[in-house]
């Protein structure tokens, strides 16, 4: 049940918890049980679980873990969450990945807030109330490095670096990456090592990183 008024639930916040670790859910679940204004219906050890019961339980806010072990991810999970019809919970990412790429891939796939494990229950509270009422949340360390990012010059890459770039994304070869541009092997090579350079890496996964980071990416 919502407030119009106030944007989020009349009554107290409904909570379910995704983790793959039990003994982090049983920590969670009895911390959050002694928290004014918010109220636990169920929890989830994987994305699928997660996704099932957020269909029949509809939660306001689902707090998620982004590593999950067998099967979809914290990130996949959100992005099915928040991509679906009718009454969508916010998602809250908590977790103890603070990489670019991880807060990056998580906020794109629809996250209203990104905690770090490490933060005190007090904002782990003040953050759940405000995220159901669809206001962003994030850890202090979180905001910095998404400001820094934000204000980052991006790479000036050419555009034939960002075709190799897209195609490298792909998960395509040298060779594969030639033919499909119809240019030599030779020449990719020489893009991509202007690539690694323009973007202060020196492997092909660190390219790909810094690209989705940056939003290089098509």
């Amino acid at each position: 049940m919502t407030d119009p008024a106030a944007g989020g639930p009349a009554g107290p916040v409904r909570i379910l918890v995704c983790d793959d670790h039990v003994v982090v859910r049983a920590g969670l679940l009895a911390l959050l049980d002694s928290a004014p204004g918010i109220e636990v219906v169920g929890e989830a050890g994987t994305g699928e679980e997660a996704l099932a019961l957020a269909a029949r339980l509809a939660p306001d806010v689902v707090l998620m873990d982004l590593q999950l072990g067998a099967g979809i991810d914290g990130v996949e999970t959100t992005r099915r969450l928040t991509a679906g019809t009718g009454r969508v919970p916010h998602v809250l990412v908590l977790t103890t990945y603070d990489t670019d790429a991880d807060i990056t891939r998580a906020i794109e796939a629809g996250a209203t807030g990104y905690l770090l494990k490490a933060e005190r229950p007090e904002e782990l509270f003040a953050a759940i109330h405000a995220a159901a009422q669809g206001r962003p949340a994030l850890s202090g360390p979180v905001a910095g490095r998404v400001m820094a990012n934000l204000r980052r010059p991006r790479p000036a890459l050419t555009g034939r670096e960002r075709d190799i770039l897209a195609q490298l994304a792909t998960g395509l070869g040298n060779r594969e990456i030639a033919r499909a541009l119809y240019i030599s092997e030779a020449t990719v090579k020489t893009h991509l090592r202007r690539i690694y350079d323009k973007l202060g890496v020196d492997t092909r996964a660190g390219a790909v990183a810094v690209a989705k980071e940056q939003r290089l990416l098509p």
